[in-house]
This record gives C-alpha cells, sequence and structure tokens, in this order.
C-alpha cells in the first residue's frame, strides 16, 4: 500500500478520501480496507497478530523457530556478528552482476579508516558519471555489514541505475553511540568531496539505510541540510526514529516476529548509554526542526515493532512541508528485504525504492 503524502495522490482513482495523515488521496475501496488499521489502533492491538502475516512469511518464521536459531539476546556480539554474516544470504536473492565493483577506504575525524564498496552497473571507463546512493546497512548499530546488505546495495544499483557506496561504519559495543553517526557523516561528506574523483556526479547525491542504517541516513539528512549539501532522496527502509520503544506496535510484535523486544533491548544497551537516548542523533524525530529536509522515501514492514514511529516519522516531516512517498507492505516483518528468494514482497520493495531513487535523480536533469 502506498501513500504520497503532502504532495500527490496514488494508486487507484475509484474514491476520494483524506487519510489519516490530512493527506487527499484517491483509493480504491479495497486500498481502503487496508489502510482502517491505520485510521484506528485496532491493527496494533489485534488478538492474533501472526494471522496479519503472508503465508510465506509465517512460514520463514516457522522455519526459523525449528532451526533451533540461538536468541540473539543471549549471544555476545561477536557471536551474533558471525551467526548474521553465516546466515544472512541464505533467504537472500542471488547476486546480481554489476560492471562496476570497487572496494575503498574512507578516512574518519579521529583517524581511523572504514571500509567501503561502490557499486555500480556500468564501469568507470566508460566514462559516464553516475548519481550516487549513500548506504548504511542496519544491525542494530552492533551486527551487520557491507557483505550482508550485498545484495540489497546491488539491486538498488541495477534497478535506478545509480552508483551505490555502502559503509562498514564501527559497532558498538566497541564503538557507542555517537560514533556511528559520526562515521556516517563523514562518510556521506568524503563521498560528496570526493565525487569527481570516484568518476560519479558531483551534483547527484542520495542517503539510505535500513533499522539502524535508517536511523544514521535520517540523521545525515538533518545534517545535510544544516551544512548545505543538497541530497536528491532520503530512502528510508524501516528505521528507528524515536528515543523509547513505546508505541503500540511495538507490544504487539515484541515476540515471535524476528525482532524481539529483548534483540532491541540488547542492541540499544550495547550501544547507547541511557542519558544519551534523548539525543536527536539517536532519535531524528527529536531534532529541532524537520523543514527543508530532503524528499523522503520509506518503507516500512507492517509486523514489525518499528512500523509506528516510522508512520510518526513520515508525517512529521510531511507536517514540515517535505515531500514523503510511504510505503507500507503487508503481512512481512522487520528485515522482510533481505528475504527476496522466499518473499514477494522483498523484491517489490527494491522495486519501489530503486524507482523511486531513479526518479528523484531524474529530477535534478
Amino acid at each position: 500500500m502506498n501513500f504520497q503524502l503532502g504532495c500527490k495522490s496514488l494508486t487507484s482513482p475509484k474514491s476520494t478520501t483524506f487519510d489519516h495523515f490530512g493527506c487527499l488521496t484517491r483509493l480504491s475501496f479495497k486500498t481502503l480496507i487496508k489502510l482502517s488499521w491505520r485510521l484506528t489502533d485496532s491493527m496494533t492491538t489485534h488478538h492474533n497478530p501472526h494471522s496479519r502475516l503472508t503465508e510465506a512469511m509465517r512460514l520463514v518464521l516457522r522455519n526459523i523457530e525449528r532451526a533451533g536459531r540461538p536468541p540473539m539476546h543471549l549471544l555476545t556480539a561477536q557471536q551474533a556478528r558471525l551467526f548474521y554474516e553465516m546466515s544472512a544470504s541464505i533467504l537472500d536473492l542471488p547476486e546480481p552482476y554489476l560492471a562496476r565493483v570497487d572496494d575503498l577506504q574512507i578516512p574518519m575525524r579521529d583517524g581511523h579508516w572504514i571500509k567501503a564498496k561502490l557499486f555500480a552497473p556500468i564501469a568507470k571507463a566508460e566514462g559516464v558519471a553516475l548519481p550516487t546512493l549513500v548506504y548504511f546497512h542496519g544491525g542494530g548499530f552492533t551486527i551487520g555489514s557491507i557483505q550482508t546488505h550485498n545484495v540489497l546495495c546491488r539491486e538498488l544499483a541495477r534497478i535506478a541505475h545509480c552508483a551505490v557506496i555502502s559503509f562498514d561504519y564501527r559497532l558498538a559495543p566497541e564503538h557507542r553511540f555517537p560514533t556511528a553517526t559520526h562515521d556516517a557523516w563523514d562518510a556521506l561528506q568524503w563521498v560528496a568531496k570526493s565525487a569527481h574523483i570516484l568518476g560519479l556526479r558531483t551534483d547527484a547525491l542520495a542517503v539510505g539505510g535500513d533499522s539502524a542504517g535508517g536511523t544514521l541516513a535520517a540523521v545525515c539528512a538533518i545534517l545535510a541540510r544544516d551544512a548545505g549539501l543538497n541530497l536528491a532522496l532520503q530512502l528510508l527502509f524501516y528505521p528507528g526514529t524515536a528515543a523509547r520503544q513505546e508505541t503500540s506496535s511495538h507490544h504487539t510484535y515484541e515476540k515471535g516476529f524476528v525482532l524481539d523486544k529483548a534483540t532491541v533491548d540488547w542492541f540499544f544497551d550495547h550501544y547507547i548509554d541511557a542519558k544519551d537516548r534523548h539525543d536527536w542523533r539517536f532519535a531524528p524525530m527529536l531534532a529541532e526542526r524537520h523543514d527543508e529536509l530532503a524528499p523522503l522515501w520509506m518503507g516500512l514492514a507492517e509486523c514489525d515493532p518499528l512500523v509506528d514511529e516510522g508512520v510518526a516519522y513520515a508525517d512529521l516531516l510531511r507536517m514540515a512541508g517535505v515531500a514523503v512517498d510511504l510505503e507500507i507492505y503487508p503481512g512481512v516483518v522487520h528485515g522482510f528485504i533481505n528475504m527476496g528468494r522466499v518473499i514477494p514482497e522483498a523484491r517489490r520493495a527494491h522495486d519501489d525504492a530503486g524507482h523511486s531513487l531513479k526518479r528523484a535523480f531524474s529530477q535534478l536533469g
């Protein structure tokens, strides 16, 4: 289901209504029925939230349970990273071929260097300067890497016909807040300054990420506005945006939907001190202002603890005058975009995000 907030309408023109964001939209009756869970709070107080899952998603969750997967919150950070690296590709799509894949090293403000990888559908030797998406992987600021999101970044590069640069920002608990934020902002600035050296367009830059990486991307979009760095788009998959996990969806989906409450707590205990949780660089919803930000494309999973705060952040930006395109993928859980081998909604999300990115870049000329 799609919302375009603060701008044009969408989907089937069979009926017209104001959605709960106060935006005039044209929706089919079937779509209106689907949206009813967002117009009331009934969606996140359903007596059996597992009934909302697609059949394919239920099968994935059953197979995870049968595999005896150890709960992440019982592992060390090092064990969790290893487990995630080993399992990340199992449900993902086959790796698409790209003509250009470059390994990079990026300097940070404290003298540390982080690894990055550039993906592009055409070789540098062809002399065609492409626009660029700077991408930050998810993993609760504690796990994840360039490799765990290799396929997703390749798909976005292929679909949007752009370069995608993915980064191994430093992880907790070895590097607690705000190190990841500093790394992300330093990386974005480096790309902006080095685009011509890389053979990329200097006037066409976007930022994106999923989950914790979506938080970093949202923060970078705010920092970019304040620094006068123009971005074509901020592309966010199910970002964390709030200081506390207190929405209805956090209670409804707190167990049995991949991102359990115990895992969320484990991530944040590793990453941030309690006194810092109201810092807007952890909770971008708390930033002083949200106007004049880059346009937002956001993709959310319906059965995800983070879905409510994602919708709230999209609404906050829309109210501040930012163009917002919000997609909510029904019946899937947090992390579904890395399950394209078995979850059709993952492939659709890749297409939706990639085409939105392509449109944003095309508007720059």
